[in-house]
């Protein structure tokens, strides 16, 4: 886990920052590149690809201004703080990786349906093995950024990179064979969006099943049960537990029977205090324990 304290850190919030800004510039050169080349060559997967790399852009800017939102502190209205707004962002990455998806298999479709091919050149390939590399070497970049800082909306940057990549990839084999078969750009096409579609739909699962929220990992339970058992002078058992996500700020809450009977209440608040308290400095979690007698 990241360090917590209810909203994004200013040093994640920079590397989200610069991050995003290097997509927005690099994606917006590609796409031109990419689109001017696919015009040329009357190629509806070259088009489709400079969609694509264009729809980076605009979830790089909908992830600079979601994390912006994210670094927001806890308020009266939100206070846990805004750090769920890290997973909206998510959210509108993964739909809107989905629609140009589906904008993808359509257009294929129409065109086979039409007979018509593309008409390569030497540019649609140089351009094509440009955009692979710069796509992978923004890809790399964004998951380097993404595990330094732990934000989903990068990793999912990340992502959109990755698939655009490979995206090119495709293109770039129908490129090569696309003299022989003139079906090879329309069937190019979808691929692609089943590609997207399967990235669209991993991106959109990461983001809502913390929304909707998850039980606790069986390992996540183990080791706050040792931390429980470390500090409690005085038999305990574990249970209840149920996890909170926002954004990079975690909450949890869970019950403690005691099981030893005369513990003063004093002395059960002692134990909830040193639990809590060791929970946030070695896993950044906020817990919240409810103590209660055996039997109850």
């Amino acid at each position: 886990m990241t360090e917590l304290s209810g909203a994004v850190q200013p040093r994640d919030q920079r590397s989200a920052d610069r991050e995003g800004w290097v997509s927005i510039l690099g994606n917006t050169l590609l796409f031109g590149l990419k689109f001017y080349t696919g015009v040329v060559s009357h190629s509806v997967a070259l088009m489709a690809d400079a969609v694509h790399t264009l729809s980076d852009s605009l979830s790089s800017v909908a992830l600079l201004i979601g994390v912006r939102i994210a670094r927001r502190p806890g308020d009266r209205e939100h206070p846990f703080g805004h750090g769920r707004a890290e997973l909206i962002t998510t959210l509108l990455i993964g739909m809107m990786l989905g629609l140009v998806a589906l904008e993808f298999a359509i257009g294929a479709i129409e065109r086979l349906c039409r007979g018509e091919g593309g008409d390569y050149g030497q540019l649609a390939i140089w351009v094509t093995v440009f955009s692979i590399v710069a796509k992978e070497a923004m890809a790399l970049y964004a998951f380097a950024v993404a595990r330094k800082t732990g934000l989903r909306s990068v990793r999912a940057d990340g992502w959109h990179h990755r698939s655009d990549a490979i995206s090119s990839v495709v293109v770039l084999a129908g490129i090569l064979l696309g003299g022989r078969w003139w079906w090879i750009d329309g069937v190019l096409g979808l691929a692609i969006a089943a590609i997207l579609f399967q990235v669209s739909w991993s991106i959109l699962r990461g983001a809502v099943m913390p929304l909707l929220g998850e039980e606790p990992s069986p390992e996540l339970i183990e080791q706050v049960k040792a931390v429980c058992r470390e500090a409690a002078p005085f038999p305990i058992e574990e249970h209840h537990f149920h996890l909170h996500q926002y954004g990079s700020h975690t909450e949890l809450t869970f019950h403690l029977t005691i099981r030893q009977p005369g513990v003063s209440l004093e002395e059960a608040h002692r134990c909830t205090v040193t639990i809590e308290r060791l929970l946030r400095d070695r896993y950044q979690i906020f817990a919240t324990i409810h103590m209660e007698p055996e039997n109850q």
